[in-house]
């Protein structure tokens, strides 16, 4: 009896898009990232296929508040490089999330994705808020 693999037609996916609304008040910021990602590739249908693009849209909303465990605040850093000799910049966590807690949630989705081809058609439904969702006509209310 043979057993038959389900691919999804590249063209099917956009139809079969769902959003999903995180709220980051008191959660993890690692199991948030994972969840995100999970739900941005769509690994969490039945239907996924690893090379079409069968995500969901994600929205985060207080992205000022997330949790981060241990001594993260004041111990991990963000490296960025111009490419220049000396061109090399650490920013601190807390400082980061003064100036922009929606890079950090970002950084944190972004990195738990493959870098391939798709990530950043992934990437581009992912919509995050630093404090609570401003009443917009682009977005939906709450959902799923």
């Amino acid at each position: 009896m043979p057993q038959k693999s389900y691919i999804q037609s590249p063209q099917a996916a956009p139809n079969q898009r769902r959003y999903h609304h995180i709220d980051a008040t008191g959660q993890v910021l690692g199991r948030m990232a994972t969840r995100t990602a999970t739900l941005l590739r769509g690994k969490h249908k039945p239907t996924y296929t690893a090379f079409v693009d069968c995500g969901d849209y994600v929205i985060i909303t207080n992205a000022a508040r997330i949790r981060l465990t241990g001594h993260k605040l004041d111990q991990k850093t963000y490296f960025s490089h111009s490419g220049f000799a000396g061109g090399c910049k650490t920013t601190p966590l807390r400082r980061q999330m003064e100036r922009d807690p929606r890079k950090v949630v970002y950084l944190a989705v972004k990195r738990m994705i493959n870098a391939n081809r798709l990530r950043s058609r992934q990437l581009a439904r992912l919509k995050i808020f630093p404090g609570e969702q401003p009443k917009s006509k682009s977005l939906p209310a709450k959902a799923s």
